[in-house]
């Protein structure tokens, strides 16, 4: 007959721990950290303005009640809607990801730590709101940054070596872990607070990745970030009610998230909490694309003036890649919608190839009418490069290697294009940063007139002048 159970109540797992200490009590001191998370800033709420451009996307964002307006809410940016933080977050965080146009980050598991910003933006803004109202000083957006880089470094940091895709998870669940230890911070919570809140974003259930794949790929990848970030600030506001935690929701034999969800493997986390992340993210500059084929675009691209008016010659495309690439974004078959189309290797290819660029509107139905895209779909063969899935996840490399050549009926073909590292990458920040500048100012230009632009755009190229500022003046610019 089995002993009993031990019912001692553990301390808590240390990963909770070090997660809490880092929230509440590291300095970030890097420079280079705090100019690029303003761009990341810059970045994200830019593709979020893009993405009002889209009916699918705008949908999301009305009330469960209509012409509720919260006293001291959160404002949603591009809209005149003001809201609970927790409704703010998943509206914001939705707009974010819907055109999967800003940072990401690739390791063993990938992501985009921006989609943390829906919950840091909401959580910061209600409390410089309330703050003001109560006669207390607002929180800046030096806080918000602060809490960018913190929530980037937790998500990057446990993607580093913990693969959950391979167990079926979507990689949102990071950015409920991150996004519940930074808000439950800018709430004002203490350590015991902040991880009893990250207790419960381990001990929820998780998205699994479904609609990311076929044939099942849909447009809840475009909201699932929105989701996982607003149930942050939901489990942040519990916490601070004195909702208890639960200490080895990790470790726990049996029933915790180790055993029951990981395969029985430990978490593992070699690299202390800094602002690495950060500091290396990668920038969806040029092509709003899945982060895997943005070389292979830009390759494509570069190929268009020697294809375009061969079209009927191609016999076949050899599309040269690496293996996290052939497992999310390698498809054949139809393709059913937007969302399925922007994470297809084949059909950002063709679409290079055909045009010579790439750009939302090409994966909606009109434009996916044109049969040449399917046409060259079915031409091109997909292999995988060792050398180009080790440098992947080469600490000092981290590249994202594609290559394409073109083969003619004839016998002739191109040169073979390789693109080793997109234009986002931090090799690549010096060419980068000013076309990032360019298109924030082109995403604004979709949503506000001339002036309010300028103003938007002058404040955001000030690194000093942006950190002083009130979170909720700073929102305030972004207000239809």
């Amino acid at each position: 007959m089995s002993g009993a159970i031990d019912n001692n109540r553990p301390d808590p797992d240390p990963l909770l721990v070090e997660i809490a200490e880092y929230v509440l009590d590291k300095e970030i001191t890097s420079t280079e950290a705090y100019n690029t998370a303003r761009l990341c800033l810059m970045d994200t709420l830019g593709c979020g303005l893009l993405a009002l451009r889209y009916p699918e996307c705008i949908k999301l964002l009305s009330p469960l009640i209509p012409g509720t307006v919260v006293p001291n809410g959160s404002r949603v940016p591009g809209t005149s809607i003001q809201t609970d933080p927790v409704t703010a977050a998943f509206q914001i965080g939705s707009l974010i990801r819907w055109l999967d146009y800003n940072d990401t980050w690739l390791a063993a598991e990938w992501g985009h730590p921006s989609d943390n910003l829906g919950g840091i933006l909401a959580a910061a803004d209600y409390v410089s709101r309330k703050n003001i109202s109560e006669g207390a000083p607002p929180l800046t957006m030096r806080d918000v940054l602060t809490a960018m880089i913190k929530a980037h470094e937790i998500q990057g940091i446990l993607a580093l070596e913990n693969s959950f895709n391979r167990v079926g998870l979507d990689h949102v669940l990071l950015v409920k872990i991150a996004s519940t230890a930074v808000v439950t911070q800018l709430l004002g919570g203490s350590k015991e607070e902040i991880i009893n809140a990250v207790s419960h974003a381990w001990l929820d259930g998780h998205a699994l990745r479904t609609y990311r794949h076929a044939p099942n790929t849909g447009t809840r990848k475009s909201w699932a970030a929105g989701d996982a970030t607003s149930r942050a600030v939901w489990l942040a506001f519990m916490a601070l009610r004195g909702e208890m935690g639960y200490p080895s929701v990790l470790s726990a034999p049996t029933w915790g998230f180790q055993d029951v969800l990981f395969k029985g493997k430990p978490l593992l986390k070699s690299r202390s909490f800094e602002s690495y992340v950060m500091e290396n993210i990668l920038f969806k500059i040029s092509y709003p694309a899945e982060f895997h084929g943005q070389t292979a675009v830009e390759a494509a691209i570069h190929l268009h003036p020697l294809v375009r008016d061969r079209l009927s010659e191609i016999a076949w495309i050899d599309l040269t890649t690496h293996e996290s690439a052939l497992r999310i974004i390698d498809k054949r078959g139809p393709l059913h919608n937007p969302a399925d189309r922007d994470h297809c290797l084949q059909y950002m290819v063709a679409v290079g190839l055909l045009h010579g660029g790439l750009t939302a509107d090409h994966y909606e139905d009109s434009a996916a009418k044109d049969p040449r895209i399917d046409e060259l779909r079915g031409k091109m063969h997909t292999k995988e490069e060792p050398r180009y899935t080790a440098e992947y996840l080469a600490a000092d490399k981290r590249s994202i290697a594609n290559a394409i050549q073109v083969f003619f009926t004839d016998g002739s073909s191109t040169d073979q294009i390789a693109v080793e590292y997109p234009i986002g990458h931090r090799r690549r920040r010096e060419e980068g940063i000013p076309l990032l500048v360019e298109k924030f100012d082109a995403n604004l230009r979709t949503r506000f007139p001339a002036k309010q632009v300028d103003q938007i755009a002058s404040l955001c190229q000030d690194q000093e002048g942006l950190e002083g500022i009130a979170v909720q003046q700073f929102v305030d610019l972004f207000v239809i």
